[in-house]
């Protein structure tokens, strides 16, 4: 199994993305440390993968076409490829994607599993918020989730 990792300072956060098997399986925001698992390279996924958000982060893309793979609890995949669905600019509540799951009532699980997100930004987590329209809790931060929101809403 081939795996790789880079460090890169992006206009919101330093960010390290890791690779496996040619796809993008990890984003860490501001994490000093890599996961020493993985080689440190520059590979063309990752390479594929910083340039996407970087164009992404500049208001030049909508849409991510970096090869990703999600690695989590079946609950977890099905959450994850849910929030794949969100448009750019649009946001949804934790119940709204509950809902969509089938279970109104699993808006705690549905919390439990976007924080869990192992692929922030390119899987947008960012875009589900609170039954209020509240921002609450993001990995990276709140003031990291409000300037994702932000660059969306201004594009």
């Amino acid at each position: 199994m081939l795996k790789y990792a880079f460090s890169f300072e992006s206009k919101i956060a330093n960010l390290n993305i890791y690779e496996i098997n040619n796809k993008i399986v990890r984003i860490e925001f501001n994490e000093k440390d890599m996961d020493k698992e993985y080689q440190v390279a520059m590979t063309p996924i990752i390479k594929m993968g910083i340039t996407e958000i970087e164009e992404y982060l500049a208001g030049d893309r909508k849409i991510f076409s970096v090869p990703i793979e999600l690695y989590g609890t079946e609950f977890q995949v099905k959450v994850w490829n849910e929030l794949l669905k969100i448009p750019y600019g649009k946001t949804k509540t934790y119940k709204e994607i509950a809902k969509s799951l089938g279970n109104e009532k699993a808006c705690r699980a549905v919390g439990g599993a976007n924080n869990k997100n192992p692929i922030p930004i390119i899987v947008p987590c960012h875009r589900v918020i609170g039954l209020d329209n509240s921002l609450v809790g993001y990995k990276g931060g709140l003031d990291i989730k409000k300037a994702l929101l932000e660059i969306e809403s201004t594009n």
